[in-house]
């Protein structure tokens, strides 16, 4: 792979697992990155890495009906054909019964628009976030805020990739390094497919071997090379032993083990990656990435 721009994701089964903490050391460590945070949904990678925003974008996707009130004629198809409850009536201090649309509980069915007698409802694109190209310490990163109860997660998720290749390519980068979004929908196939590598991380309970079996069946649909970390495994080498089997059993290989480490946080606090602290799990991170990028 010398030469070839390389795209490593670093995904989990279920939040909470040390996904974010990891890829921000690897940030850290890796030579020159081009970093996306893919999590668009709960995105907090710049908790630590501090980006600097130059580019600011609107995102865009799908549409929501907005009734305009001066050609509203108060006949209610609208209610009554919506099936999500989205259309709510408005009794004015006139007396007057108006009509309006949730545009929380709109789903963009556009019903309402086509029933409408009179075309009083407009149909437009729905602003759902936005996507930003930041500078940091460790080299440049595309990131993306969701906004409340905004979806098409997976469309924003692609430009954010889209954008990161793009840098990568202009500014002659070898490497994209992704913190994904947990779990296996639509962000995280979003976040994945056509990448070099994933990092599943995970932890040594019953749940997060249950999440890591699903996250391993993903990658391997869509046969990308996967590694496997447990994070915290001191807590039950049991487990992370019964962990580790099934995930070679899977095809997955090792990639490390880290310990628990209560520094972690504390250098969270401070807005540091982890290897950027005096943490005793630094030797175990760097060990992991020493183990991706063989």
């Amino acid at each position: 792979m010398d030469g070839i721009m390389k795209e490593i994701v670093i995904i989990s089964g279920k939040g909470g697992t040390g996904k974010t903490s990891l890829a921000a050391s690897f940030a850290v460590l890796a030579d020159r990155p081009v970093i996306a945070d893919c999590d668009v949904d709960a995105a907090d990678l710049h908790l630590v890495l501090s980006p600097q925003v130059k580019e600011r974008y609107a995102f865009r996707s799908g549409h929501e009906a907005v009734i305009r009130p001066e050609d509203c004629i108060d006949c209610g198809l609208c209610l009554d054909f919506c099936r999500f409850e989205a259309v709510k009536r408005i009794e004015e201090p006139s007396g007057r019964s108006m009509f309006a649309i949730d545009p929380i509980s709109c789903e963009g069915c556009g019903v309402c628009v086509r029933f409408c007698p009179v075309e009083a409802i407009d149909f437009p694109e729905r602003l759902c976030g936005e996507w930003m190209i930041s500078e940091t310490r460790c080299g440049p990163m595309v990131h993306a805020r969701l906004d409340i109860a905004a979806e098409n997660s997976g469309k924003l998720v692609s430009t954010v990739r889209r954008e990161a290749g793009r840098i990568a390519e202009e500014e002659n980068r070898s490497l994209i390094l992704v913190d994904g979004p947990p779990g296996i929908g639509c962000p995280v196939i979003a976040s994945l497919t056509g990448s070099t590598q994933v990092l599943a991380v995970t932890e040594p309970t019953v749940s997060g071997e249950h999440d890591l079996e699903r996250v391993l069946s993903l990658t391997k649909h869509f046969r990308i090379p996967a590694a496997v970390c447990v994070n915290k495994w001191d807590l039950n080498p049991g487990m992370t032993e019964r962990i580790e089997k099934r995930a070679l059993g899977m095809g997955a290989r090792i990639a490390g083990r880290v310990r628990y480490d209560r520094s972690v946080t504390r250098a969270q606090i401070e807005e540091r990656a982890v290897v950027e602290a005096d943490a005793p799990c630094v030797e175990d991170v760097r060990s992991v990435w020493d183990a991706l990028i063989e």
